[in-house]
């Protein structure tokens, strides 16, 4: 039994790219142990994984606002001893900031990360026992594979399989999912043109669901479902039950946001919307059927969603 940690902590984009890396290294080591470090909101998502054996759960996000409570301190010592409590044989920092690169160095085991060029945060690369060059001009997808394998010592296949289980279907009528929250405004798609998708989708059949995050993005889903008949507004619920939803639905039209790529996981027929950023680097990767439009240039009208959804659809 070989046992490793992986240390992928956030954000939710970034713990969705690190699962194809999981199904390889399992695959490749089949007596292979993975325990992954990931920020506590996304720990629900991260259970789903069935080559993930344990957890450790980390709150960095939550202390960062709560440095001074002495809860918060009482937190991180028991942090850290849950990290310190077993051995690992390997310890994998796919994450690459200098913050989890103190973890890794936290932990017991031999320690592997980027080298220095290859790194976002270069002064992590002095954490790690075992530095690797992985080119940044690859997709996060890739580079999480790649630098996994090397760690490992196996060549990673050509296929890309996140590992997700489809979850069981259920009756009732088919709907899409409209992902248009996201955590910068400069990413966002015009109301207008959710509200004319929504509308196609209503015409053909399809159901229109809302899903939010934050209180703002509660408001847009409200007000889009004013907009679009027979649409519905989801709870706020946690990440397992979002990834229920998403992967139960029959399309999934998002903008540049971590659930976007759960869609991809799921291989759910995806229709992504880039409004100022590159897809290049980032962008959905798998094996379902997807369309990506936009980019830096500018975003796709409805007109385009329209057209690509009706070609996934057919």
């Amino acid at each position: 039994m070989t046992d490793i940690l992986i240390i992928k902590t956030s954000s939710l984009g970034d713990v969705v790219h690190q699962m194809p890396a999981i199904v390889d290294a399992v695959h490749a080591c089949p007596q292979l142990r993975v325990t992954w470090l990931v920020e506590e909101s996304f720990a629900p998502l991260v259970r789903l994984h069935p080559s993930v054996a344990d957890i450790i759960p980390v709150a960095t996000r939550r202390w960062r606002s709560q440095l001074g409570a002495g809860v918060t301190w009482r937190e991180i010592a028991k942090f850290r001893a849950r990290l310190r409590e077993r051995s690992f044989d390997k310890v994998i920092d796919t994450q690459g900031l200098i913050r989890s690169a103190i973890m890794a160095r936290v932990a017991r085991g031999e320690r592997h990360g980027y080298d220095g060029r290859s790194i976002r945060e270069p002064l992590a690369a002095r954490f790690y026992d075992v530095r690797h060059t992985v080119g940044r001009d690859l997709h996060a997808v890739t580079r999480n594979r790649i630098l996994t394998a090397l760690s490992l010592g196996y060549q990673p296949p050509h296929d890309v399989d996140y590992g997700l289980r489809p979850f069981m279907r259920t009756g009732g009528q088919p709907y899409a999912v409209l992902l248009h929250g996201t955590s910068r405004l400069s990413k966002t798609w015009r109301a207008e043109d959710w509200i004319e998708t929504g509308r196609w989708l209503s015409a053909n059949g399809l159901q229109t669901v809302l899903p939010w995050g934050t209180e703002a993005e509660r408001l847009l889903s409200e007000r889009l479902s004013g907009d679009i008949a027979g649409s519905r507004v989801q709870p706020r619920q946690s990440l397992d039950l979002t990834a229920q939803v998403i992967g139960n639905a029959a399309l999934v039209i998002g903008v540049d946001t971590g659930l976007m790529h759960l869609a991809a996981a799921y291989r759910v027929p995806l229709v992504g919307i880039y409004v100022s950023t590159d897809p290049g680097l980032t962008g959905p990767v798998g094996s379902g059927r997807m369309a990506v439009l936009g980019g830096k240039n500018g975003p796709p009208s409805a007109g385009q969603v329209i057209d690509a959804a009706e070609r996934l659809l057919a």
